[in-house]
């Protein structure tokens, strides 16, 4: 096994709201024994608010939110420790930004679903910040992550094991152990 594939690394497990984002994750940190952080938990607060309120955050909303997210990358990696953090990462440029806070080091689990599953699944939801009426404008600002380095996609039809069981089988077929 070569050093890559020995050393801890960070993974966002990402797509738009409603994916199931923070309950993959947990279950993935879980099977590797690694911390997850929701990253909702690591919004501003200005950020929240306006998501609350039903207002699209702009990438100046985003960038502090994505460099706190790369912070606490690196500061697990710089223990010597894994981490899998949720993430909605919509653009390339996000993800990119995210891959240079851990010099790379970072895989990524895109969850995909239908609209009318995302809607399903939001609609179903209580107590979260972020309303129904925001999934349109995050389905218009995903850049799908195809063909780029790193990345699994895993559909989200099924439960909440399932698809992490995915996740992991794809990550481990990219040389992840």
């Amino acid at each position: 096994m070569s050093a890559q594939n020995t050393r801890p690394h960070a993974f966002i497990v990402m797509g738009v709201s409603g994916c199931g984002k923070s309950s993959v994750g947990e279950a993935i940190g879980q099977a590797l024994a690694v911390e997850f952080a929701e990253g909702d938990a690591l919004h501003p607060a200005s950020n929240v608010e306006k998501m609350s309120k039903g207002i699209p955050l702009t990438d100046e909303d985003r960038f502090p939110w994505l460099d706190i997210i790369g912070q606490a990358m690196k500061v697990a990696l710089d223990r010597n420790e894994g981490i899998v953090v949720s993430c909605s990462a919509l653009k390339k440029s996000y993800r990119d930004r995210l891959r240079a806070a851990v010099d790379g080091n970072l895989f990524f689990v895109y969850l995909h679903g239908s609209k009318e599953l995302l809607t399903a699944r939001m609609g179903a939801r209580k107590g979260h910040f972020m309303p129904l009426s925001l999934l349109e404008n995050q389905l218009a600002t995903l850049e799908i992550p195809t063909g780029e380095p790193g990345v699994v996609t895993v559909d989200i039809d099924g439960t909440i094991d399932e698809i992490a069981k995915t996740a992991l089988r794809d990550l481990q077929a990219l040389g992840i152990s």
